[in-house]
């Protein structure tokens, strides 16, 4: 009973009594998704959501808490009894004007998606009965972690004017996709993209997105596989987004249905495999997502691609920004072998012994990959980590080494091997061995390498079988084409029909392996070399390489350097994939590999952080090329610890206890900000008690925070996570701390514990969802600020009246800046504004001693900041870059430095035309290209100004006009290899 004599319902009492046995054993809620072997989310639904949880979830839980789960299945069966028939968990806002028919079409479209996308297939689970070798996507979600670019690179890439930037934000994705309207995911193959949007769709769909997402629960979610779309014609327009992935309702949606979910913003584009669009197509469907965009301005997006697949800032002058899956830590793949052993369990195991050595096997596993530094390097992403939970299981513990070997592997285990372990014979009157197998699925992966698909039409599959038929007369002699396809599609594991009239294999990864072996006993070495330089083919060439025999392997890697001497623009990705594929390369001619690391040699060392990703892509076989400390730039040396650092482990530990005694500011940042990529307690020992000018510390773990404790305090630290007040007070020392950097901290409620820190005068708060109010920093040390929290914590900056240097990072939804509750004489300022009509500066002016003024997106007024005589660096980035060309500025002759980000878009003359004229007294310009588009830049214009010393140029490809400058003016970042 409820208070007040009101009936409780049966679904009310079913949580509570949840609730209840997690408050009695104290668990916390990610103790208790641990234990039950579900998502955080899932759990937290079953618990507190309005939705009624799954069987299989209550029982997961009940069992994870220790108590029994019937009482709570009969509560659950008298809840669905007298639950609505149909209704989504969470009815979505609707506006006064939308119709009924809409409405209940988008109730019913909203269930099909979260229907539709509500299981995931998951490699080895069960493959004697295909129809159980998937899980239910609440299980199989695991929330990664996300890693975003700092808010200003520009203090990190250049060492310019500005706060101190903050390290690259690290989230899981709930927390990184908050509050971005355009979003690119970049992220390895089998790294979980498909799986983000197919949970982004299904939560979006049910309305249970946790809060973080919230608004997103209104939106009407439409997935976008592009590796089905871009085979039409032409790509989708708004009426055909249902009919172009085979949606059944397509033709029940009332007209102009979609056009009005989109125009009303309340749509969630989820566009998948950027990277599985041939090169040929990237521009027309770059151009069809422009045009939608252009058309409906605010949609939302969530888009995918591999890494390497389109370039950096290939969607940014679209409003997208960028998110990388980071690889999977030691946490996340203890959760994932916890849970695929349990779904094993429910899904395969028979007896209660077999599930009894399922969860055997899943504890060994654990320690197994926590003990064994190079199976650690394995599991770096669900594929790979679903494949060795299959292979130990299918080896009784046993695992292969290297990829290769995994591979391998796996392919025997679901050819043949589970099938005939378990007795099954012939369901579809087709017997294949594993070569034969293997000859046939490799002719497909074969076409679709060399057409640059990741997908064919049944009738080409048909075709291709049917043609190497004639050459496999035992196979012919069981079955046509037909059924030797069903027999794959249904047996082998590998293949599956996404509709009835496609084929594609169930991971690319497999597709690669296959028609990478396809193609050197093809004997197709031109062809590989022809394509090395396209994304779509790296790792098919990396893989030919570990097929090859030992001279065809010469043969390969030979004439990779070859074309990589004779092409300029392809050189660096050349000479790098061929010293990638020496991980592969078993045997090979000692002169071959001296070649090959001679030419990835003069790629050395890196310049900048992007160089050391390139590099630190080829795995660890660029360890013991990278050189220093003696002899190197303080930007390369920094550059090669980052290559290391990214690579991490011990087999990266030698290379950064070289660098461990540099003095180097950049090479100390270096050190101490990729401490989580080692192990915390032998890194903080070996490398960073050595640093003799150590100034900052960077902490992301809880190991990291208990270690802080008994090192060596810095006056400088950086707190990355949902650590509470009372444990940063704790860590750190009050009396010695000049700066600390805050971020990624959806914990942090109140700042009043930062008052003791009496010391302290810069403060960064990036991420820190939670802080509404900033009052409490009125009595402290805090002069320079720096801000990324929610926009109600602005209403209390007007106590803080010590502040001399604010930087907000953070959307603002202001139109005038005269509505900041700003009472502080501020020196510098940072601002970015997200309003569509722009930010006003009218009434900057009330800060007339303002020195240093940055400005982020759309601004109006700009002449107002003519009256700001003491007013020397300005920084004018993405579309508040372009007012200089568009806007006729008043002559700004107290500006003597100036940063411009993002030129592109400007117009068709040169866009530093007007710079001469706004600031006649220039002495330093930065020039940061980040875009495609903008890389190509015209100094000319700047030959007139008298005082100009410095030009400093970040990424530009191609400069024109620097001879007209003394030698010494110019200088690029990264610096131009000699």
């Amino acid at each position: 009973m409820g208070s007040g004599g009101e009936q409780r319902l049966p679904v009310e009492d079913l949580k509570e009594q949840l609730r209840r046995a997690r408050a009695e054993r104290g668990l916390s809620m990610d103790s208790l998704s641990r234990r039950a072997g579900l998502g955080r989310t899932t759990v937290s639904q079953a618990l507190n959501g309005p939705t009624l949880p799954s069987e299989a979830t209550v029982v997961r839980v009940a069992r994870a808490l220790g108590i029994t789960a019937d009482p709570l299945l009969v509560l659950r069966g008298h809840a669905l009894a007298t639950a609505p028939a149909v209704a989504p968990a969470v009815a979505p806002e609707r506006s006064e004007s939308e119709s009924a028919p809409d409405a209940a079409f988008e109730q019913r479209y909203r269930q099909y998606v979260a229907e539709r996308h509500a299981r995931l297939s998951v490699v080895g689970l069960d493959l004697s009965q295909p129809e159980y070798a998937c899980w239910p996507l609440d299980t199989a979600y695991l929330s990664l972690e996300f890693c975003a670019p700092s808010a200003d690179p520009l203090a990190v890439a250049l060492g310019g004017p500005g706060p101190a930037a903050p390290v690259a934000a690290v989230n899981r994705a709930e927390q990184a996709l908050a509050d971005l309207r355009r979003t690119l995911v970049r992220g390895l193959a089998g790294s979980g993209k498909t799986t983000l949007l197919q949970w982004l769709a299904v939560s979006a769909a049910r309305g249970v997105l946790p809060a973080p997402l919230m608004e997103l629960n209104r939106c009407v979610p439409f997935v976008l596989p592009l590796r089905s779309l871009v085979r039409r014609r032409q790509l989708p327009g708004p009426e055909e987004l249902l009919s172009s992935v085979g949606c059944p309702l397509a033709s029940a949606q009332p007209a102009g249905w979609a056009d009005r979910v989109l125009q009303g913003g309340r749509a969630l584009l989820l566009v998948d495999g950027l990277d599985e669009v041939p090169q040929a197509q990237r521009a027309r469907t770059r151009d069809w997502l422009s045009e939608l965009l252009a058309a409906y301005p605010q949609v939302r997006v969530l888009a995918t691609t591999r890494p390497s697949a389109v370039p950096e800032g290939w969607l940014t002058d679209h409003g997208f920004d960028e998110l990388t899956v980071r690889p999977m830590s030691t946490r996340d793949v203890g959760v994932f072998v916890g849970r695929w052993h349990a779904a094993a369990a429910e899904v395969g195991a028979r007896t209660g012994q077999e599930r009894s050595q399922l969860a055997g096997l899943g504890e060994a596993l654990t320690d197994t990959v926590r003990s064994q530094r190079p199976l650690a390097q394995l599991t770096t992403t669900p594929l790979l980590c679903a494949l060795v939970c299959a292979l130990h299981r299918d080896r009784r513990g046993h695992l292969p080494q290297g990829r290769m070997e995994l591979y391998a592997a796996a392919l025997s285990m679901l050819l043949v091997r589970r099938d005939r372990e378990r007795g099954i014979e012939r369901p579809e009157g087709v017997v294949l061995s594993e070569q034969q197998s293997i000859q046939l699925l490799q002719r497909l992966a074969y076409w679709l390498v060399v057409n640059r698909q990741t997908e064919m039409d049944r009738e080409t599959a048909l075709t291709q079988i049917a043609n190497l038929l004639s050459a496999m007369p035992e196979v012919a002699a069981q079955g046509d084409a037909v059924a030797v396809l069903d027999h794959l599609v249904g047996r082998s594991g590998l293949l599956r029909t996404p509709d009835p009239d496609t084929v594609d294999f169930v991971h690319r990864t497999f597709q690669d392996y296959l028609g990478a072996k396809a193609a050197i006993e093809a004997m197709d070495l031109p062809l590989l070399v022809r394509n090395a330089h396209d994304d779509q083919w790296e790792d098919v060439v990396r893989m030919a390489v570990g097929h090859a025999r030992p001279q065809e392997r010469a043969k390969l890697l030979r004439r990779l350097v070859a074309r990589g001497v004779r092409s300029q623009r392809h050189r660096v990705r050349l000479h790098l994939l061929a010293m990638a594929c020496l991980e592969n390369a078993t045997e090979l001619d000692p002169e071959v590999r001296q070649e090959v690391t001679e030419h990835a040699a003069a790629l050395l060392p890196p310049r900048d952080g992007e160089e050391a990703a390139v590099l630190a892509a080829a795995g660890p076989v660029i360890l013991d090329l990278l050189p220093g400390p003696d002899g190197l730039d303080e930007d390369e040396a920094a550059a090669v610890v980052r290559t290391a650092g990214l690579i991490g482990g011990e087999a990266a530990m030698g290379v950064m206890k070289r660098f461990r005694l540099a003095t180097e500011d950049r090479v100390a940042w270096e050190l101490q900000s990729v401490w989580d990529r080692f192990d915390a307690a032998a890194y903080a020992e070996e490398v960073l008690r050595y640093g003799p000018n150590r100034r900052l510390t960077t902490v992301t773990t809880a190991e990291q925070f208990t270690l802080l404790r008994s090192m060596e305090t810095t006056p400088e630290v950086i707190v990355s996570g949902p650590f509470t007040g009372s444990e940063i007070a704790d860590a750190l020392a009050a009396e010695q701390l000049e700066y600390l950097n805050i971020q990624n901290n959806p914990a942090l409620r109140e700042v009043g514990f930062l008052s003791a820190f009496t010391r302290m005068a810069t403060l960064t708060l990036l991420g820190c969802t939670a802080i509404h109010d900033l009052a409490g920093l009125a009595d402290s040390a805090v002069a320079s600020l720096t801000l990324d929290v929610p926009t109600q914590a602005l209403d209390s900056l007007a106590a803080l009246t010590r502040l001399r240097h604010l930087h907000l990072f953070m959307p603002l939804g202001l139109r005038n800046i005269e509505a900041l509750p700003i009472a502080a004489d501020l020196t510098s300022l940072t601002l970015s504004s997200t309003k569509a009509g722009g930010l006003s500066l009218a009434g900057i002016t009330r800060w007339p001693r303002l020195d240093m003024l940055q400005l982020y997106g759309k601004v109006r007024d700009l002449s107002a900041i003519e009256a700001l005589t003491e007013l020397r660096f300005l920084g004018l980035h993405d579309a508040a870059s372009a007012h200089l060309y568009r806007e006729g500025l008043p002559a700004l002759p107290q500006v003597t430095s100036l940063d411009l980000r993002c030129l592109s878009g400007w117009g068709p003359e040169n866009p530093l035309v007007a710079v001469p004229s706004v600031f006649p007294r220039l002495k330093q310009i930065t020039l940061l290209c980040q875009t495609k588009g903008d890389r190509r830049v015209d100094l000319s214009p700047l030959a007139d100004l008298p005082d100009l010393t410095e030009i400093r140029l970040y990424k530009a490809r191609e400069v024109a006009g620097a001879e007209l400058f003394p030698e010494g003016t110019v200088f690029g970042l990264p610096r131009p290899r000699s």
